[in-house]
């Protein structure tokens, strides 16, 4: 009696510039994370490959911890190693592939996570940043960190944030989401100060994270008491909370699965 061939998903981790990108999907005539990752697992794997991500960041937001997954053909049993190396060969220098591991078939890299972890990094201060331009959001002016602080533990737990997303994403979606932390630190990193909003949750909506930390600055910066932001919350409206942070500030840092998924 003949066995079934062997098959299998291999996830990757995955790191990215993404000032370099339109994005994370696949979109025509736009160069993408996405159709960049294809390209060269296509080419590393000798067939057409198709990818699912963990998140679809926007065009200029970065990733040190986006998770890609792509089903294996029957008996096919690439080396780890080596298709690490072919794709970061290929994928052109703003995308490195840190890890590939194997998961059984039907793994998602999107639906079988279990968090993702967001870290948005933001300059204040009336001197502009000089290393960390590229990948920060420069406030001209110091903020009020305890507030921030106070403001963002409205926001932990289980809540709708419909009013933190873009509008027209959440029409007729559900938009329940759980925070499991959101805090504000300072660092030091090559040699210059900032702050760090770190938020993990199960799932986000559309520029979810940045519409947060644009609303935690208007506090910081006293156009806000941190009371308000509870209102805002319980508003279910876009129009009332902050501005949408810039993109550059953003990193996807960690997507989490349960650890016996992986083979």
């Amino acid at each position: 009696m003949s066995q079934e061939p062997l098959t299998g998903t291999l996830a990757l981790t995955v790191g990215y510039d993404g000032a370099a990108f339109a994005g994370f999907a696949r979109q025509p005539g736009q160069l993408t994370v996405q159709g960049a990752l294809e390209d060269a697992a296509s080419t590393a794997m000798r067939r057409p490959v198709e990818i699912t991500g963990a998140g679809r960041t926007d065009a200029g937001v970065h990733a040190l911890g986006q998770v890609v997954s792509f089903d294996l053909e029957p008996a096919e049993e690439p080396d780890p190693h080596a298709l690490l190396r072919s794709i970061n060969g290929l994928a052109g220098p703003h995308i490195v592939v840190a890890e590939v591991r194997r998961a059984p078939h039907g793994f998602s890299a999107r639906f079988d996570a279990v968090a993702r972890e967001y870290r948005y990094r933001i300059v204040p201060g009336p001197v502009p940043p000089v290393f960390l331009s590229r990948y920060s959001w420069w406030i001209k002016r110091s903020l009020d960190l305890a507030a921030m602080r106070r403001a963002a533990q409205t926001l932990v737990g289980e809540h709708d944030f419909k009013s933190f997303c873009v509008a027209e994403s959440a029409e007729g979606k559900r938009t329940m989401r759980h925070i499991e932390l959101l805090e504000i630190t300072t660092e030091r990193e090559l040699g210059e100060h900032a702050l760090s909003v770190r938020i993990v949750g199960n799932a986000f909506l559309h520029s979810m994270v940045r519409v947060i930390v644009g609303t935690l600055v208007e506090v910081g910066a006293g156009r806000r008491p941190d009371s308000w932001v509870e209102q805002v919350l319980d508003a279910r409206d876009r129009s009332l909370a902050g501005p949408t942070a810039p993109p550059e500030g953003l990193t996807l840092w960690h997507v989490s699965y349960p650890e016996e998924i992986w083979l």
